[in-house]
C-alpha cells in the first residue's frame, strides 16, 4: 500500500541582514590640488552581543543584528600611507536630522548651489563641485543615526530604543569603531564634526569612545554648539537665556536695519562687543535683583535693551526684561508683517497671523529644505549608485520624544563630559564655530559654556573659536563657508 504520509513542507531560509555598500570613483579639484577619491554609500548592519539571546537566524558569531545604519564615506585615493591620513566622522543635529546638511552644504565633495546670501539657485537642488570640501586634508564619513536618512531599526527591534541620549551615543560610537576596524584606520588621527544637537553627541562620544573602546580622538569640530541646555531654555527662574540671546537679537536688528543711526553705523562685531559688555556688566546684575530692582533702573535697563534690539521699551518691560526667542522673531518686523528666522535670522517669512506670538514655520529652514532634499535623493542614485524605496528622512521629528532619562530633574549638560575627556586626553583639541545670526544656538551662549568649562591652562590652549556673519548653518553663506574651510583645514593639519 502506498505511503500516505504528506511530504514535509520546504524550509524557507531566513536571510541574515548584510551590509549593502556601493563603491564609485570620482575626482575633485580643491584649490590647486587634484583629489581622486573613492565614495562608499550604503547600509552597515549594526550588531550587538546577545549573551545567548535572540534567534539564530539573525546572529553572526554571537552578535545579534539590531539596525541598518546608512553612511557615505569619501577616501582620498592618492595616499601612500592611509594609517596616518586623518578621518572625520560627521553628523547633524535635531535630534532627528540626517547628515545631509554637513554632507552637501559644507564638508563633502559636492554642495548644493546657493547664491552668495544662502538662497538656492533652483528647487531642483543643483549640485556643484565643492571647492571648500575638507577632503583634501581628511577622509570623511557621514553617518545617519537610526531613524534618519535610510537608517532603520530591523524587524522585531523597537526604533524608540535608539531615540535617546545614551543609546544614540552608543550606537553611533559602535559605527565609528566598526568603520575604523574594517578599514584599518585605528592608527589614523580621528575627528568628529557635529552640528547643533550633534555637538552634544560629539562631546558625549569623546568620553564614550575613550572610556568604552579606548578610542582617543584628535579633535572635535563643533558647529553651532549646545553642550549646556540651560543656556537655551526660556523658563521661569532661568535668567541665562535672556542674557545669552541678547547679542544675537542685536545682530539681527542690525542686519534688518532696525537700530538707531549710531548703532547701525557700527560693524556688527563692534556692536556685539558693546552688547556683550552690557549683558555682563549691567543686564546680569539687574536680572539678579529680580523684583527688588528699583523701577527707575528697570526702565533704564529696558530702554537700553530696546535700543540694542529694535524693540520698543514697552514691549521689553511687558516681558519683564526677558524677551523669549519666539516673541522676538515675531515682534522685530511686525510692522512689516514679517517674521525672522530662528536657524538664521537673516531670512524672513510671512505668517497668516501677523499679530501672533509664534511663527508658523522657520523661514531659514524653509528656504533650503526643498533644494537639499532633492539634491540628496538624486545624488545618491545618480552619482553614488545607491537606491532604496525607503523615504530618506531628512529631518524626522524625533526631538519631540527624545529620551534624556540620564538627566532627569536637571538640564542636559555634557560640558563636564568634554572637560573630563580633554583632561584624560591632553591631545584632544576642539574648534568651536558660531554664527552671529543663529537664534537656535547663539554664539554668546556657546562662549558662556566654554568660559565655564574649566580654568586649567591646558584646557584653554586646546580650545579655539571662529565666528561668522551668518546663522546656524553658517556654510550657506559663501564668505563664511570659505573662511570656515580655511580654519578647519588648519585645525586638522595641526595634528599633534
Amino acid at each position: 500500500m502506498p505511503d500516505q504520509t504528506s511530504p514535509a513542507p520546504a524550509t524557507v531560509p531566513i536571510l541574515e541582514p548584510r551590509d549593502d555598500l556601493r563603491l564609485t570613483r570620482h575626482h575633485l579639484r580643491i584649490g590647486r590640488a587634484h583629489v581622486p577619491y573613492t565614495a562608499t554609500a550604503g547600509t552597515m548592519v549594526l550588531r550587538e552581543e546577545t549573551f545567548g539571546q535572540g534567534d539564530r537566524a539573525d546572529r553572526t558569531e554571537g552578535l545579534k543584528a539590531r539596525a541598518e545604519v546608512f553612511l557615505v564615506s569619501y577616501e582620498r585615493d592618492d595616499v601612500a600611507d592611509r594609517s596616518s591620513r586623518p578621518v572625520t566622522f560627521c553628523f547633524n543635529g535635531g535630534p532627528g536630522s540626517s547628515s545631509v546638511w554637513l554632507h552637501l552644504g559644507m564638508l563633502g565633495p559636492k554642495r548644493v548651489a546657493l547664491d552668495p546670501n544662502g538662497f538656492p539657485t533652483s528647487l531642483s537642488g543643483d549640485l556643484v563641485d565643492n571647492e571648500h570640501s575638507l577632503l583634501d586634508v581628511s577622509d570623511l564619513v557621514f553617518i545617519d543615526p537610526v531613524s534618519t536618512g535610510y537608517s532603520r531599526a530591523l524587524k522585531g527591534e523597537k526604533p524608540k530604543e535608539f531615540h535617546g541620549f545614551k543609546r544614540d551615543i552608543e550606537s553611533v560610537g559602535e559605527v565609528i569603531r566598526l568603520w575604523c576596524s574594517r578599514n584599518g584606520r585605528w592608527p589614523s588621527p580621528k575627528y568628529l564634526a557635529g552640528e547643533s544637537y550633534r555637538t552634544t553627541r560629539a562631546a558625549g562620544l569623546a568620553g564614550h569612545l575613550q572610556e568604552r573602546h579606548g578610542l582617543f580622538l584628535s579633535g572635535l569640530m563643533l558647529i553651532s554648539t549646545v553642550l549646556d541646555f540651560s543656556t537655551l531654555d526660556f523658563g521661569p527662574g532661568n535668567d541665562l537665556p535672556p542674557l545669552l540671546f541678547l547679542p544675537t537679537y542685536a545682530a539681527t536688528a542690525h542686519y534688518h536695519k532696525q537700530l538707531d543711526e549710531e548703532l547701525q553705523a557700527l560693524p556688527v562685531r563692534e556692536l556685539l562687543a558693546r552688547v556683550e559688555a552690557f549683558a555682563r556688566e549691567r543686564f546680569a546684575p539687574a536680572l539678579l535683583r529680580g523684583a527688588s530692582l528699583p523701577d527707575d533702573e528697570r526702565r533704564s535697563v529696558a530702554q537700553e535693551i530696546a535700543r540694542y534690539t529694535g524693540l520698543s521699551a514697552g514691549f521689553v518691560e511687558a516681558n519683564d526684561l526677558r524677551v523669549p526667542i519666539f516673541r522676538f522673531v515675531k515682534e522685530l518686523l511686525r510692522d512689516e508683517r514679517r517674521t525672522v528666522g530662528r536657524l538664521d535670522s537673516r531670512y524672513v517669512g510671512t505668517d497668516r497671523d501677523a499679530g501672533g506670538e509664534n511663527f508658523e514655520y522657520d523661514p531659514a529652514y524653509a528656504a533650503i529644505q526643498g533644494s537639499y532634499t532633492a539634491a540628496l535623493n538624486h545624488y545618491l542614485r545618480s552619482d553614488l549608485d545607491f537606491t532604496s524605496e525607503l523615504p530618506y528622512e531628512i529631518l524626522a521629528d524625533l526631538y519631540r520624544n527624545w529620551s534624556y532619562k540620564e538627566f532627569e530633574n536637571r538640564y542636559v549638560n555634557v560640558a563636564e563630559t568634554l572637560r573630563k575627556a580633554m583632561s584624560m586626553n591632553p591631545r584632544l583639541r576642539v574648534h568651536v564655530a558660531s554664527g552671529y545670526y543663529d537664534l537656535a544656538t547663539p554664539h554668546f551662549a556657546s562662549d558662556y559654556t566654554f568660559d565655564h568649562l574649566g580654568r586649567e591652562p591646558e584646557l584653554r590652549r586646546n580650545l579655539e573659536f571662529s565666528y561668522y556673519e551668518a546663522g546656524h548653518m553658517m556654510y550657506v553663506h559663501a564668505a563664511s563657508l570659505e573662511g570656515l574651510k580655511e580654519r578647519l583645514a588648519q585645525f586638522v593639519n595641526e595634528v599633534r
